[in-house]
């Protein structure tokens, strides 16, 4: 027993990553949520106006209702998301981690929300937000990783704008040199713009003046002929 004990006394601790896991804090949990809730439940309450006046005789209730679901749907998917990436040490890796937690969190949160309609929408919904979670978390990790080789290749990607440059962005980023010239030409068809004005401008002063002439002139031949 002795020897056992002195073992157990030599042996390292253990390196687990659970137990090295520092506790979750209740706020890191709800105020994320918060915040996803209330972007879902600005936009669920967007989408039922706009369904409350095609298909409900009361379109304002259907909007409230509509808002409070889809906050209900975004925290708690948020908040379920968080303590199961906090809670879950897959030994697959990173990228089944987060698509094991959003999948379960989609369930959940699915479940949630057809539970707010009815109860025989439960299983419905928490197989479709399961499928929808593991999905966009799946296609979240492809696209993040295929950035991530574009950067890791030289560094190319992130000096010349990183994603912004790749073909689904609607936007690109720009270089110096590039932002400079297009400054240039904008300056340069705005002075362009300037001298056409000045030029219409002296054609109007011009106009005004040998109109001012010509009356001037009326005005003093009939003078003389009185």
């Amino acid at each position: 027993m002795v020897d056992d004990g002195s073992k157990r006394e030599g042996q390292p601790p253990s390196s687990s990553p659970q137990a090295a896991l520092p506790p979750l804090d209740f706020m890191d949990v709800v105020s994320p949520a918060l915040q996803v809730g209330s972007l879902t439940g600005v936009s669920g309450l967007l989408f039922g106006a706009v369904s409350g006046v095609l298909r409900s005789t009361t379109p304002t209730l259907f909007a409230i209702a509509s808002g409070l679901q889809w906050f209900t749907l975004g925290s708690t998917f948020w908040a379920t998301r968080t303590l199961l990436l906090h809670e879950l040490r897959a030994e697959t890796g990173e990228s089944a981690r987060k698509i094991s937690a959003s999948a379960i969190a989609g369930g959940v949160s699915g479940g949630i929300g057809g539970l707010l309609r009815s109860r025989k929408n439960v299983l419905p919904g928490s197989l479709i937000f399961a499928t929808f979670g593991a999905l966009g978390q799946a296609a979240y990790n492809y696209a993040d990783a295929r950035e991530g080789r574009k950067v890791g290749d030289g560094g190319k990607e992130e000096g010349k704008g990183g994603w912004l440059n790749s073909r689904w962005s609607p936007v690109k980023a720009l270089s110096d040199e590039e932002y400079e010239r297009i400054l240039e030409e904008r300056l340069l068809r705005l002075d362009a713009e300037i001298a056409l004005v000045d030029e219409s401008i002296e054609a109007v002063k011009r106009g005004a003046a040998d109109a001012k002439t010509a009356a001037v002139s009326a005005k003093v031949e009939i003078e003389g002929k009185k």
